[in-house]
């Protein structure tokens, strides 16, 4: 077995947006942290994500948002559709809402890649070691401990002040603490995502879903590409009878278009064509709707747990990755407000652990999906429109009464009211 000693250094085992995040944070405190990741090569997955306001605050404070936001969308605007394309409601998104911090739309492989490139710049590349899957953790009175399966089988114990589990919805730390938790449990719920370059959808800075729990289909631009075309993601969501498609949980499991695109054949509206959207993407992936119940504990003695690990919730409401960012800094905010590390994982758990359970169960139910439900049992047929407009969002006035073009942008942040450390 090979030995690797950090000291009073922390070990973090996943190098996911989280786990990067966290390694970052902690770095900007003066923490030596070591980030170990299981695969050999981490190359550019999934597909589109959205950041929250809440969570870009906290890129911004580690100094990349501008990079971010040059690579992504800013949203404003959010618009729920019954299935026969009219209008339920819309809201602003992002400093449209008032929010100081933009809510970004971005290719989750560029997320990943400016967060990796961050993390082997700042912390050096010998501190982001990949080929290393965490297979058991173990904490003492003084020291945590994390045991990886190296490069050819090797095994490798790793000895560090405290350990951070953020190796995600199979997480080998979580199941060793609760051995009897079973497979994620599935919604009914599957999930097809593709990305398509083509004209912009509406204004090309709307987020749109359509449809109502059983059958949804939404998208949103993540990119501007040249002559005034966009990289448009978007999510295909059926309750199938066949369980067999969700048998695993995997960003790049290819999807077939004969599984889903049937069910939106008949969605062509005046503003969108879905299946012919749906058509046109070069590829698409099935990733089944799951979640874990909520524990009541995350932290044992030394050793923590972080986003997916600790509260892997359902894709709904952008909330997953924003998620993992506030637990990363939540953690270094603790870390760097308590001497004793046993208090400060403690700390990092009484305040992560209750909102982000309660999301958990929040997101098992309708939430702002339940007016698209009451529309389809109500009104399944197409509906008059209830005023002329040239477009789903045309004539609507904005959250505080006023005509689109006459919009108030929200002054732009101070950096001071980022940089500033947090304590706990």
């Amino acid at each position: 077995m090979a030995t690797i000693d950090l000291g009073a250094g922390v070990a973090i085992a996943g190098a996911g947006i989280g786990g990067l995040v966290a390694a970052l944070s902690l770095d900007a405190i003066g923490v030596e942290v070591t980030v170990f990741e299981a695969v050999d090569e981490i190359r550019p997955a999934g597909v589109g994500i959205n950041l929250l306001p809440r969570s870009t605050r906290e890129l911004d404070a580690l100094g990349l948002l501008d990079r971010l936001a040059s690579n992504a969308i800013t949203p404003d605007t959010l618009g729920y559709f019954a299935k026969h394309g009219r209008e339920i409601w819309s809201e602003p998104r992002g400093l449209e809402a008032g929010y100081r911090w933009p809510q970004l739309s971005i290719h989750r492989g560029k997320l990943h890649r400016i967060l990796l490139d961050t993390a082997t710049a700042r912390l050096g590349a010998d501190r982001v070691v990949l080929g290393h899957r965490l297979t058991a953790v173990d904490t003492s009175a003084d020291t945590a401990s994390a045991t990886f399966a190296g490069p050819g089988g090797t095994e490798v114990n790793v000895s560090a002040g405290a350990v951070v589990a953020a190796d995600g919805i199979h997480s080998a730390a979580r199941a060793q603490f609760y051995p009897d938790q079973g497979p994620p449990q599935w919604s009914g719920a599957l999930l097809w995502r593709g990305i398509v370059d083509r004209q912009p959808v509406l204004d090309g800075r709307s987020m749109i879903w359509i449809g109502y729990p059983a059958q949804k289909f939404a998208g949103y631009p993540i990119a501007d590409l040249d002559g005034g075309r966009q990289s448009f993601n978007f999510i295909a969501e059926l309750r199938p009878d066949d369980a067999t498609l969700a048998d695993r949980e995997d960003w790049n499991r290819r999807g077939d278009l004969a599984d889903f695109l049937p069910a939106f054949e008949t969605w062509v509206f005046d503003w969108l064509d879905v299946p012919a959207l749906i058509r046109a993407a070069p590829q698409t992936f099935v990733y089944p709707m799951v979640d874990r119940d909520p524990v009541d504990r995350w932290t044992f003695g030394r050793v923590t747990l972080l986003g997916d690990a600790a509260h892997p919730m359902y894709a709904i409401g952008s909330n997953g990755a924003s998620q993992a960012i506030l637990d990363a800094r939540v953690l270094a905010g603790c870390i760097g407000s308590h001497s004793d590390v046993e208090a400060a994982l403690g700390r990092y758990e009484q305040v992560r652990l209750p909102p982000t359970s309660a999301m958990v169960e929040a997101n098992r139910g309708l939430g702002p999906e339940r007016p698209m439900q009451l529309v389809e049992e109500r009104a399944p047929t197409r509906i008059r429109p209830h005023r002329r407009r040239d477009h789903p969002f045309g004539g609507r006035r904005d959250h505080r009464g006023l005509p689109a073009h006459r919009r108030v942008r929200p002054r732009s942040p101070r950096r001071s009211d980022v940089a500033r450390r947090r304590t706990y």
